[in-house]
């Protein structure tokens, strides 16, 4: 029997929590409601989610703060997250993906939209078909064990940015725009937004460490890997995106 994937929606308005609780139990999925921050860690202490919906104007502690707070948690790091908010600039856009968060839907929004989105995170969630190390310079990326390393050190990478290398990799030196990354790494650019792909790119680099500078921006055209990046980085200094 197949499980219904968990959701933990973190809202503190009933009225929004109760109509996205009842779309997503009537389409397969299993809701937990949290109102506010301290009742959302006790869920999450209690149980791990298979998705977080997470409001950002929140009592207590923001929504923006509790993003950035689980994704350093070794624990909580990997659990797809989306931002509710009735902020709809791209700044405020930009704020809630750098903090973390895999999408970003503004109020209000339509529950068919809603869903789609959902279900676009947890696609991007399941793992890719196993296949073999692939290997650039001195990093690898192990699709078997989930795991990258540069000159032997492991790196800690997010889902995302997983499979955006996995990819970036397996067709290296190639340039790669932003409408073909989301077809490829996405998989459904109806509701994924071009701007989400910069900000991936920036975590992917700032994830890379001394390795950032593989990941190379071509102007006007994309991005791609590279073996022999244009500029390097001597160990010690600061990494800038």
């Amino acid at each position: 029997m197949r499980t219904m994937p968990a959701v933990l929606i973190v809202e503190d308005e009933p009225a929004i929590a109760e109509l996205i609780a009842v779309n997503l139990r009537h389409n397969g999925f299993r809701p937990t409601w949290a109102m506010d921050s301290a009742s959302a860690q006790r869920e999450l202490d209690a149980s791990l989610p298979d998705l977080i919906l997470l409001d950002w104007m929140l009592p207590g502690e923001s929504g923006l703060v509790l993003a950035k707070r689980w994704r350093a948690h070794p624990r909580t790091k990997a659990i797809p997250l989306i931002m509710l908010t009735a902020r709809g600039d791209e700044s405020d856009r930009v704020a809630g993906l750098d903090a973390g968060a895999d999408d970003y839907i503004s109020k209000p929004f339509s529950t068919k939209e809603l869903l789609a989105r959902v279900r676009a995170v947890l696609r991007r969630r399941v793992p890719e078909q196993v296949g073999e190390a692939i290997t650039i310079g001195s990093l690898t990326l192990d699709p078997s064990t989930h795991r990258v390393t540069f000159d032997e050190q492991a790196l800690k990478l997010g889902p995302t940015e997983f499979k955006l290398l996995h990819y970036l990799m397996g067709h290296a030196e190639r340039v790669h725009s932003r409408a073909q990354l989301l077809d490829k790494v996405w998989g459904d650019h109806v509701y994924i937004e071009e701007r989400t792909v910069d900000v991936h790119v920036k975590r992917l680099r700032e994830a890379l460490l001394l390795a950032g500078p593989m990941v190379e921006t071509v102007r006007g055209a994309g991005c791609r890997l590279t073996a022999k990046p244009i500029t390097s980085i001597p160990s010690g200094d600061k990494l800038h995106a």
